[in-house]
C-alpha cells in the first residue's frame, strides 16, 4: 500500500553534550551552558533531522577554527575534543543543511573549567617614616592564579587562618590592573611572629572534581631577592666547531634561587648541556648563533635577568666591482683617470672582516696614487675598496682582495682582478635570435637565453619577472644564472609572462645595468565548461547543450565536433568564434552520452553531457522508523519512506519497482502503482514491505517509472531492531550468536572495545582464572560478549557497547510513559574485577547518559541474571560499559540480552512463594556455609550449583525441585548437629511448601 504524506523538508539540529560534563545549565538566554574540567574529553553530538540528509559542520565563535579542534573532523555529526584545554572553550556551532531552505543552526557554550597552582611572589620596601626617627619595613605577600571560575583565597600563618579583622598588622586586599586573579598579603613593619610559613590557598569549591590548591613560603629576616652576574661579556664571538660554556652566578638572594636558561630565537639547541649553574654548548654552528637568557628566580622581588649575543663567525660569497671614473661617466678604463675596486663578503660579525689589497702579490699601502678604504660609504656596508687615482701604466697589474677575520680559523677567502686594456670591458648583453619568446606546452621543459658577448670580466646574469609583485617559479625576486641561461621545468600556465634578465652589478664593471626581456609563452588545450553534466528532460522536448570555453592558449581553435555515444553527429560546421551549442528534441531514441570536443594546435577538450528522460532517483528518508513487529509467526514489517528527487524534471513517474533481495537473491520484485497520484517534491510516500523473518535483514530497492523508461535502482539495508513489542523472552534474546551481533556497535569514544567470544575462538593460553568458559546456556558453540583485561589494558581503561538505537515512535501509552524492560546476564569472575555499569542514553533530548545499573568485583564463577525497567522520553539505547580492574584477571562478560515492552515481571525465586520463599534460599546458603566450613567435604561443594541456580531460575518446576533439595540437605544438618534450631526451621519450610 503506497501513502503520501506532507513532509518538511528544511533541515533541523539539535546538540547533546554525552563527554564528561560537570555540569549543565540553561542561561537567560535559553542557551545550554555545558561544565567540564580540562583535560577531559568532549563529545558534542549534533542530533539532525530533515530531507534529504543533512550535511553537518562545526564552527566555533572565531571562525571554524579547525585547528583548535585538533585531530577531529569539523564534519561529522560528532564532534570530539580529546584533553580539552582552557582556550577551547566558548560558543560551538552545529550548522545542517540539506539544501532546501535555510540552514539549521544549533550553538552550545562550553566552559572549560581550571585551576593552576598559585605564585606566590614576596616584595618588601623600606621607607623613612617621621624624618627617620626609625624605618619602617613592610612585607607584601603576592599570589597570584589562573583558575575558571574565579577562585577563593585563604592566606594561613603556619597551620593559623589569617583574618584581617582579627590582626591589625596585617592588610588582604586586590591590587589593580594585575593579570589573573591576585590576593596580596601586606604585613605592616614587621613582628617577630610575622617571621614564619606562610601558605595561600587556592579554591574553586570543588567544582568538577577541581581539589584545591596550595603553596607554602618561609619568611625569614635573610630573605632578599635574587642577584647575579655572568662569566663571559654581553657579546661572545666564537669559531664554527668551538666549545663554548657561560656560567650565570648567583652572588645574592634568600631561598637560594633557581637559575634557568633560554634562548631567543627559538629553543635551546639539542646539544646544549645545562649542568647547575652553567650552559654548555659543544662544538657550535652558525644554527646555534642568538641570544642566550639567564634567569634568576627565589619568589623574592623581581627575577634577575642576564643575557648573552653568541655570534659564530661565517664567511661566504666573496665578489668585486670594477667601478670606472664616475665623475667622467665613464663604462671602460682609461689611462689618466681614477679607476675603484671594491671587494664584499658576506661575513657574521660583518664589522670585524679583514680586508688585505696585493697587487701583483705584494702588499698594497696607501699612498698617492693607491687609497685603501676599510669601510667604501659608496657601497655596501662590509665593503672595502682600493681607489687607483690618475691611472697610469705602472698601475695596469693583476689586483688581489683577501678576506679573512683576525685570530680565526675560518678560512679566509680571495678573489682576483686583471686590470689591463684588454682585459675589461663593458658587457653586450643579447637575446640570441629567434629566442625573444619561447613556446612551451604545459607540463614541458623550457630554456630562457640572454647571452653575454664582449664584456669582460663577463658578470653573471639575474632574472626577474618584469610584472610587479610576481616572484621567479623558484618563490624567489630574482635568480642569478652563470651562463645566462634560466632552466623552467613542469611549466604551467601561471609561469606565463614576460621575464627580465640583466647583468649583475658585482664580478663585473659596475656600471648601468644591461638588460633585456624574453617572453614565455605556454600553451595549453581548452579549458571547457561544464567537464561534464547530467541533463534530464521530458521526451518531445528541445534540449540544447552549450559548451563554454573558459580559455585557451592558442586561442584560435582548429575544430569542434559533436558525438553521440562515440558516433560523430555530421552537422554544418560551427562557427570557431562562437560558444559551441547543440539543440535537438528529445525522443527515446537519442537518449545517451553526448562529447562536444574543441581542438587547437595543442590538443582537444572534450564537455561531455549524460542526456536522457530517465527520472532521477529516489531519496530514502533517513529517519524512518525503525522495523514493527507483526504478531503472526517470527514476522516484521517496515515501512519503506522516501521522497522523489525532482520528479517535474522529466516524464510524470507512474509508479515504482520495488525488489526485496536477500543474499542477492529476489524475494520479492512488484510495481508499486501510483494510481494516478503524482509525486511532489518534498512529499513523503510510504510503502509497507511485511513478511520480513525476525531477526534477519533484507536489502531493498527502489526505481521510479515513467511512461518510456526506468530510473536507476537505489538500496537500502533493512534490519530488525524496534523494542520487542510482546515480552516473549525466547523469541527475542540476542545471544551473540550472528556476527552482527544484534544490530549492537561499539562505541568510537571509548578506549577499547568488546569481544565477541565462545568456547572454541578462546586464547588456549588465556587465565584460567577469570572470565566466562562457555556462554550462559553452557554449550561450547554458543557466544558471549567480553572486555578483554590482558595488556595493553590499564587500569580504568573503559569500553562501550551499544546497542541499536529503537526509534520508538510512541512515547506514552494511556497510563503516561511506556516502560521497557531491560534483562541480561552477566559474568564477572576474578580478583581483579573492575565495574560493569548499564546506562540509558536518550537520543530526542540533551542529556547525559542516566546509570540504571552497576556491579563491582568478583560476583562469583557463575552467569548471573539482572533487570531493570526504563520509561524513555523518544529514541534510546542501552549502553554497557565495562571498566577494568586493577589487573590481568579482571575480564566482565555479558550474554542474553533483551529488550522488551511492558514492565519487568518480578521473577521469585520459588513458584507463589514470595518473600518467604528468598528467606528461605537464604536460609539454605547459610546452612551451606556452615557445613562446608564444618565438614571440608566435596559434598557441600556440590550444593554451590544448586543454590545459585535455585535463587536464579525463573523456571517454577525447578524451583520445586531445588527446594525440596534444600528441605533434604537441612534435615541431614539438623540431624548431623542435634540443632534445633534447624529442625524448626525445617518443619516451618516444609508446612509452606
Amino acid at each position: 500500500m503506497l501513502e503520501l504524506a506532507s513532509h518538511h523538508t528544511p533541515a533541523n539540529a539539535q546538540i547533546v553534550h554525552s563527554g564528561a560534563a560537570c555540569n549543565v545549565k540553561d542561561d537567560n538566554m535559553s542557551e545550554r551552558i555545558y561544565t567540564i574540567k580540562e583535560g577531559d574529553t568532549l563529545v558534542l553530538q549534533c542530533i539532525v533531522k530533515g530531507h534529504p540528509r543533512p550535511q553537518v559542520r562545526w564552527t566555533k565563535t572565531a571562525g571554524s577554527a579547525s585547528d583548535k579542534f585538533q585531530e577531529t573532523s569539523i564534519y561529522n555529526e560528532t564532534l570530539r575534543i580529546e584533553g580539552i584545554q582552557r582556550v577551547q572553550g566558548g560558543r560551538y556551532y552545529c550548522k545542517a543543511d540539506n539544501g532546501v531552505g535555510v540552514a539549521a543552526i544549533k550553538s552550545i557554550r562550553v566552559d572549560v573549567q581550571y585551576l593552576d597552582i598559585p605564585v606566590l611572589t614576596v616584595h618588601q620596601t623600606i621607607s623613612d617614616v617621621r624624618g627617620s626617627y626609625y624605618q619602617e619595613k613592610t612585607v607584601f605577600l603576592r599570589c597570584t592564579v589562573n583558575s575558571n571560575p574565579p577562585a577563593r583565597f585563604i592566606w594561613k600563618r603556619g597551620d593559623m587562618l589569617i583574618e584581617q579583622s582579627k590582626d591589625n598588622g596585617v592588610d588582604i586586599y586586590e591590587p589593580l590592573y594585575t593579570q589573573g586573579e591576585t590576593k596580596v598579603l601586606k604585613l605592616k613593619n614587621l613582628r617577630p611572629k610575622d617571621f614564619a610559613d606562610y601558605t595561600c590557598q587556592v579554591s574553586v569549591r570543588n567544582v568538577c572534581n577541581i581539589k584545591d590548591k596550595s603553596v607554602t613560603f618561609r619568611l625569614t629576616n635573610a630573605t632578599s631577592p635574587p642577584m647575579i652576574r655572568l662569566s663571559v661579556n654581553d657579546t661572545v664571538v666564537v669559531d664554527p666547531g668551538q666549545d663554548v660554556r657561560i656560567t650565570c652566578e648567583v652572588t645574592a638572594g634568600f631561598p637560594l634561587p633557581i637559575v634557568t636558561w633560554s634562548r631567543y630565537p627559538g629553543p635551546l639547541p639539542l646539544s646544549a648541556q645545562v649542568r647547575g649553574e652553567s650552559l654548555i654548548l659543544r662544538a657550535v654552528t652558525p644554527a646555534d648563533a642568538g641570544f642566550y637568557n639567564c634567569t634568576a628566580v627565589n619568589n623574592v622581588g623581581n627575577p634577575a635577568r642576564k643575557n648573552v649575543n653568541l655570534v659564530v663567525r661565517t664567511m661566504s660569497n666573496l665578489t668585486f666591482q670594477i667601478t670606472p671614473d664616475s665623475n667622467k661617466d665613464s663604462e671602460t678604463i682609461q689611462m689618466g683617470r681614477d679607476l675603484k675596486l671594491s671587494c664584499h663578503v658576506d661575513a657574521t660579525p660583518q664589522d670585524k672582516v679583514n680586508y688585505t689589497w696585493y697587487k701583483n702579490g705584494a702588499p698594497v699601502f696607501n699612498s698617492d696614487s693607491l687609497i685603501l678604504l676599510r669601510s667604501d660609504p659608496d657601497m655596501a656596508p662590509g665593503t672595502s675598496s682600493l681607489e687607483i687615482v690618475d691611472m697610469k701604466f705602472r698601475d695596469l697589474a693583476t689586483y688581489s682582495c683577501m678576506a679573512s677575520f683576525s685570530g680565526s680559523t675560518v678560512r679566509e677567502l680571495r678573489v682576483d682582478v686583471n686590470i689591463s686594456q684588454n682585459s675589461v670591458s663593458p658587457p653586450v648583453l643579447t637575446v640570441p635570435p629567434g629566442r625573444q619568446a619561447v613556446s612551451v606546452r604545459e607540463g614541458g621543459n623550457a630554456e630562457l637565453v640572454c647571452l653575454v658577448v664582449d664584456g669582460k670580466p663577463r658578470p653573471p646574469i639575474l632574472w626577474s619577472r618584469t610584472e610587479k609583485d610576481l616572484l621567479m617559479p623558484s618563490g624567489k625576486p630574482t635568480v642569478e644564472t652563470p651562463d645566462g641561461r634560466l632552466r623552467l621545468k613542469n611549466v604551467s600556465r601561471d609561469m606565463m609572462g614576460a621575464y627580465r634578465c640583466q647583468t649583475a652589478p658585482y664580478n663585473g664593471l659596475n656600471i648601468k645595468r644591461r638588460e633585456a626581456q624574453v617572453q614565455l609563452n605556454v600553451q595549453y588545450p581548452p579549458i571547457l565548461d561544464p567537464v561534464f553534466q547530467d541533463v534530464r528532460s521530458r521526451n518531445y522536448q528541445m534540449v540544447t547543450l552549450r559548451c563554454t570555453i573558459l580559455r585557451s592558449n592558442p586561442p584560435r581553435l582548429t575544430d569542434i565536433r559533436w558525438f553521440r555515444n562515440g558516433d560523430f553527429i555530421r552537422m554544418p560546421m560551427p562557427d570557431l568564434k562562437e560558444t559551441p551549442e547543440l539543440k535537438f528534441k528529445l525522443e527515446p531514441t537519442n537518449n545517451g552520452s553526448y562529447e562536444c570536443r574543441v581542438s587547437n594546435t595543442e590538443g582537444t577538450s572534450a564537455c561531455t553531457f549524460n542526456v536522457s528522460a530517465q527520472p532521477y532517483n529516489a531519496e530514502f528518508y533517513f529517519d524512518t522508523p525503525n522495523p514493527v513487529r507483526i504478531l503472526k509467526g517470527n514476522n516484521y514489517s517496515y515501512n519503506l519512506q522516501w521522497t522523489q528527487k525532482e520528479p517535474d524534471a522529466t516524464d510524470r513517474i507512474i509508479g515504482y519497482w520495488i525488489n526485496v533481495r536477500k543474499n542477492k537473491q529476489n524475494l520479492l520484485s512488484k510495481q508499486i502503482d501510483l494510481k494516478g497520484k503524482t509525486p511532489e517534491k518534498g512529499v513523503l510516500m510510504s510503502y509497507a514491505v511485511s513478511d520480513l523473518k525476525i531477526p534477519l535483514s533484507y536489502e531493498v530497492r527502489l526505481a521510479p517509472i515513467t511512461t518510456y523508461s526506468t530510473g536507476d535502482y537505489v538500496s537500502r539495508i533493512i534490519q530488525y531492531s524496534e523494542p520487542y513489542t510482546y515480552p516473549r523472552p525466547s523469541d527475542h534474546v540476542c545471544g551473540f550468536e550472528d556476527e552482527r551481533i544484534c544490530g549492537f556497535s561499539q562505541d568510537r569514544s571509548d578506549i577499547f572495545d568488546w569481544t565477541r567470544q565462545n568456547h572454541l575462538t578462546q586464547n588456549p593460553k588465556r587465565s584460567a582464572n577469570t572470565g566466562p568458559d562457555t556462554d550462559r546456556s553452557g554449550t561450547k558453540e554458543g557466544y558471549y560478549m567480553y572486555i578483554e583485561a590482558s595488556r595493553p589494558r590499564t587500569q580504568g581503561d573503559k569500553a562501550l557497547l551499544l546497542s541499536p538505537l529503537f526509534n520508538i515512535t510512541s512515547s506514552k501509552g494511556p497510563k503516561g510513559r511506556v516502560p521497557y524492560c531491560v534483562s541480561f546476564y552477566y559474568h564477572m569472575k576474578g580478583k581483579h574485577i573492575g565495574t560493569l555499569n548499564v546506562y540509558l542514553r536518550v537520543r530526542s533530548i540533551a542529556s547525559v547518559d542516566r546509570a540504571m545499573w552497576t556491579k563491582s568485583g568478583h560476583q562469583g564463577p557463575d552467569w548471573k541474571k539482572a533487570f531493570f525497567d526504563v520509561t524513555p522520553s523518544g529514541p534510546f539505547q542501552i549502553v554497557f560499559e565495562g571498566i577494568r580492574g586493577s589487573g590481568f584477571e579482571g575480564d566482565i562478560a555479558i550474554d542474553d540480552v533483551s529488550i522488551t515492552r511492558g514492565e519487568c515481571k518480578q521473577q521469585n525465586t520459588v513458584a507463589n512463594a514470595g518473600k518467604t520463599g528468598k528467606i528461605f534460599c537464604d536460609f539454605c546458603v547459610e546452612i551451606y556455609l556452615i557445613n562446608k566450613e564444618a565438614h571440608k567435604s566435596n559434598f557441600w561443594n556440590l550444593w554451590l550449583g544448586h543454590l545459585h541456580t535455585f535463587r536464579e531460575t525463573p523456571n517454577k518446576t525447578g524451583n520445586a525441585i531445588l527446594l525440596k533439595k534444600c528441605i533434604a540437605l537441612i534435615l541431614f544438618s539438623a540431624e548431623i548437629h542435634k540443632n534445633q534450631r534447624l529442625t524448626k526451621k525445617m518443619n516451618y519450610q516444609t508446612k509452606f511448601t
